[in-house]
């Protein structure tokens, strides 16, 4: 028997309306935020992550799914949103339009690690971009965004934490004291983190690595060493974030794992998922456009792992039944010529909105009603050579048992059942 690859997932049929939920949830606040969605290719040049996402970073020295086409063209799985993004904003011209350029996506993204609960080798994510656009305000409205979402779908214990990284004028005097601190440390540091000490030592505390993350623990702080630039615009985050009510903590340690994020950075966290917790994380990137060949430009999103979200919401909920599209009728019948009445019933049923079944499997009667009980359906109907003659039958409530008699039309069914479950 041939298996799925390790670290992916089929999602069947009676988890795909959770996914629906959680997508169309973020359809929904995106377009109240003035989001479009947008969708990019699969695969990209291997060199837009390597320049976009960073040489240091795990991401592009450990993970990617990089491979030669048959034109020797170095090809490689897109493991994240943002890069992808940015090259077809370039691409595209839509800096032309007026700005600023809200995007948003739902994407699979492949990374090659170790597969654990919530983290797979394919994965997906529900994202969105907003560029050419620099004020605190953009800020605090991208993560209320992301609040909002969170919040839509009704998961609890979720928590904000907030944290500025800089921009390359106060990272470059706080890099050379990382580089000091963490040079006393040298023999103890992972062979990553020794080579990340020399070419980007921030990298060094985001570490998974149990000696370096204890190592990195009393390093210096970014959000203590600020150019005033930067600590104006964080301050100007907290304040409108506190203006629109919205919780959170500064945590410090928050530097995120891709080397183009400048300034405001954050992550939404749960409590359900134990070590693994983030859900949700993004921030700013200042010199992202023009880093990958466009005019400078200003951008601002995040990420939410769609994996880990059904995780979560399936640890705060018993039931997942409320996600389960059930009929609104079925309709059993005895007889060639009442199945294929039924066939035609159910048609002009669908094509008014209602979600009707019948039996596929050549059932008895008996069986057929069982297996209407199986599906949960809200009504029922039996169809037979007397019901033919008299056009008449009785809709049966599958949940209290109350019957009413009803003609064989569409038109009367429907009603009836909207009258009822509507």
């Amino acid at each position: 028997m041939i298996t799925k690859p390790r670290g992916t997932e089929d999602v069947l049929p009676e988890e795909s309306k959770l996914w629906q939920y959680i997508e169309n949830t973020a359809r929904r606040v995106c377009e109240l935020y003035g989001y479009k969605e947008i969708r990019t290719p699969v695969f990209e040049h291997t060199e837009l992550f390597q320049r976009g996402v960073g040489d240091t970073t795990d991401v592009v020295q450990k993970e990617m799914y990089t491979f030669e086409d048959k034109g020797g063209r170095s090809i490689t799985l897109k493991p994240e949103g943002t890069a992808t993004l940015v090259r077809s904003y370039i691409e595209n011209s839509l800096y032309a339009n007026p700005q600023p350029t809200k995007l948003s996506y739902i994407i699979p993204c492949f990374r090659y690690e170790k597969p654990q609960s919530g983290r797979l080798r394919e994965f997906h994510q529900f994202g969105i971009e907003c560029f050419g656009a620099s004020t605190p305000t953009t800020d605090a409205e991208v993560i209320s965004l992301a609040y909002m979402f969170l919040k839509e779908l009704k998961l609890t214990g979720i928590r904000l934490n907030i944290n500025s990284i800089g921009c390359p004028v106060c990272k470059k005097d706080y890099n050379q004291k990382l580089r000091a601190y963490f040079e006393n440390y040298r023999g103890e540091l992972c062979p990553t983190c020794l080579e990340r000490l020399e070419k980007n030592p921030m990298r060094i505390i985001d570490c998974k690595s149990e000696i370096c993350s204890r190592i990195a623990k009393d390093a210096p702080k970014m959000i203590d060493n600020l150019c005033e630039d930067c600590s104006t615009h964080f301050e100007g985050v907290k304040e409108r974030l506190d203006n629109m009510g919205v919780e959170y903590t500064v945590n410090p340690d928050i530097v995120r794992g891709l080397d183009y994020y400048t300034k405001t950075v954050f992550e939404f966290v749960s409590d359900a998922l134990g070590a693994q917790s983030t859900v949700c994380g993004g921030g700013r990137y200042s010199g992202l456009v023009e880093e990958l060949g466009g005019k400078p430009a200003d951008g601002i999103g995040f990420a939410a792992g769609l994996e880990r979200l059904i995780l979560v919401f399936k640890k705060q909920q018993e039931q997942l039944n409320e996600f389960d599209s059930v009929p609104d009728l079925f309709v059993a019948t005895m007889g060639e010529t009442a199945e294929k009445f039924a066939q035609k019933l159910i048609f002009e049923l669908r094509q008014k909105g209602i979600h009707a079944q019948q039996d596929l499997c050549g059932r008895s009667l008996k069986a057929q009603m069982k297996y209407a009980d199986k599906l949960s359906s809200k009504f029922s109907i039996v169809i037979g050579d007397t019901e033919l003659e008299q056009n008449s039958a009785n809709l049966k409530n599958m949940t209290n048992g109350g019957i009413t008699e009803t003609d064989l039309s569409a038109d009367a069914l429907s009603e009836k059942i909207i009258q009822e479950v509507k």
